[in-house]
C-alpha cells in the first residue's frame, strides 16, 4: 500500500501513541511526528488494592463476590478515547488520508470513538504493535499492507 503525502498515520499501544504526517511522497514516506503521549503504565495491582466486594442473596444466606476489575484494562480504554480524540483535532486541521496501526484488541476499543470524519477518511487499520519500533519499521508495514 502507498500513502500519500499529507496522509495521517497514528501508530498505537495501550501506553504510547505517536501520530505521524508523510511529508514524502507515495514512493519515498517521510513520517514527520505531529504528536507523542504516553502514559505510566502501572499493573492491575498498583493502580487498585481493595479486595473484590461481596453481595447476598436475597431469601438466603448465599455469599457471592464480584468479578476482579481490570484496572489496567480501564487505563488502556481510556488511552484509546483519549488518542481518537486527538486524531479528531488533527485530522480536522489536516487534509489527507488516515492510517491506524495498533494490536488487534486495541483497533476494536478505537473503533468505539471515531467520528465520521476520521472513519470516512480510513484508507487502513493495521493490527500490529509498531510504537516502539522505528519509523522505517512502521513505513515497511504500510508498504507490505495489502487492504
Amino acid at each position: 500500500m502507498h500513502i500519500a503525502n499529507g496522509t495521517l498515520v497514528m501508530a498505537i499501544d495501550g501506553a504510547k501513541m505517536l501520530l505521524f504526517r508523510n511529508d514524502g511522497d507515495e514512493k519515498y514516506p517521510v513520517l514527520t511526528t505531529l504528536a507523542h503521549q504516553e502514559i505510566e503504565s502501572l499493573s492491575s495491582a498498583e493502580r487498585g488494592t481493595d479486595t473484590p466486594g461481596r453481595t447476598f442473596s436475597s431469601g438466603s444466606d448465599r455469599r457471592s463476590g464480584y468479578g476482579e476489575t481490570d484496572w489496567h484494562q480501564q487505563a488502556e480504554d481510556r488511552f484509546a478515547a483519549e488518542a481518537a480524540a486527538r486524531l479528531q483535532a488533527v485530522a480536522a486541521e489536516e487534509k489527507g488520508g488516515i492510517v491506524i496501526i495498533a494490536p488487534p484488541r486495541l483497533l476494536g476499543e478505537l473503533r468505539k470513538h471515531y467520528d465520521a470524519a476520521v472513519g470516512d477518511r480510513l484508507l487502513a487499520e493495521i493490527d500490529k504493535d509498531l510504537v516502539r519500533h522505528v519509523t522505517d519499521d512502521i513505513v515497511a508495514a504500510i508498504a507490505a499492507h495489502s487492504g
